[in-house]
């Protein structure tokens, strides 16, 4: 009787220190809601769209895919093989892979090492990354990064109006309508809105990685041309022109410098098209988007894909 007692109560005190180290011999305490957003193509094709209640202190981006898809890993579990079915590797000598973004920002750790804090939007895309294996920022997963932030923390938004008109009016007015708050200044670690035409804001540092192509921007468009003969140019997987719209188009886009904080585009060649832009801030517009062209009625989600 002693010595099973005496066992217990080492056992006892084991479990106390292992807890009090942090071991999590449980599954921990729920971080609150996560969304998991599977798709292919760079957006176009759903795969798992779900929001997850109970995602907890202990779970990682990749276990909570793991729960959600049948997945294949490889690298020692660090790297995503496969989605439900779904392989990286070469297709028709082109790279495919699977990739993910946390609130609309490509993650700097892998899956496995991403920790669940609660309110992340995490969203994985099988695609084309011969032309572009970095892709720093994306639209589709607004109003994140802009409410909520990214990286662990809440990041200030500014609002830079570089000659927009009313486009600006219409951009403070879609923000607010889904809770952004707007900070005023230049404040530390924000993340900026530049809202204008292309002739203004391409002498932004952050804007004029579009003239490089999407293997520094990540964006699959540009402008080209001066004056009023410029026109913004929907580009395929291959970063080759496959759409050359009409003047009043509006691009919404997102790009990231170096490890600063992403940088939002809304704007076009004519103000008519900035106010497109500032127009489509809005989640149905957005929604699995790596970045966006507006021009009326019609939306194109880029890059070009085949109709």
């Amino acid at each position: 009787m002693i010595r099973r007692r005496g066992t217990a109560v080492a056992a006892a005190l084991l479990l106390a220190a292992l807890a009090a180290a942090g071991c999590g011999l449980g599954p921990g305490d729920e971080v609150g809601d996560v969304t998991l957003d599977v798709t292919r193509e760079f957006g176009r094709v759903p795969v798992v769209q779900e929001l997850i209640s109970s995602a907890n202190e202990s779970d990682t981006a990749m276990r909570l895919l793991e729960s959600n898809a049948d997945i294949t890993t490889r690298y020692g579990g660090g790297f995503v093989q496969s989605i439900d079915g779904v392989e990286g590797g070469q297709r028709g000598g082109r790279a495919y892979d699977w990739f993910f973004f946390v609130n609309g920002v490509e993650s700097p750790v892998g899956a496995a090492e991403f920790d669940l804090e609660g309110g992340e939007e995490i969203w994985w895309d099988y695609r084309d990354w011969t032309a572009a294996s970095r892709v720093p920022a994306v639209v589709g997963s607004f109003p994140a990064p802009l409410r909520g932030g990214y990286g662990g923390r809440v990041h200030p938004v500014v609002l830079e109006c570089e000659g927009g008109g009313k486009a600006c009016a219409e951009a403070r007015r879609a923000l607010r309508l889904e809770g952004i708050p707007l900070a005023s200044g230049s404040p530390q670690g924000a993340i900026r809105i530049l809202v204008g035409p292309w002739q203004r804001l391409r002498l932004d540092p952050a804007a004029a990685l579009l003239a490089a192509g999407p293997a520094e921007s990540g964006v699959y468009a540009r402008f080209e041309g001066s004056g009023a003969a410029t026109r913004l140019h929907g580009l395929d997987a291959a970063a080759a022109d496959a759409h050359t719209f009409g003047p009043d188009t509006g691009l919404v886009a997102a790009t990231r410098r170096y490890e600063a904080p992403p940088t939002w585009l809304v704007t076009g060649v004519t103000v008519v098209g900035v106010h497109e832009a500032a127009a489509a801030l809005s989640t149905p517009v957005l929604h699995d988007s790596y970045a966006v062209a507006v021009e009326g009625v019609r939306t194109t989600s880029l890059p070009v894909g085949e109709d």
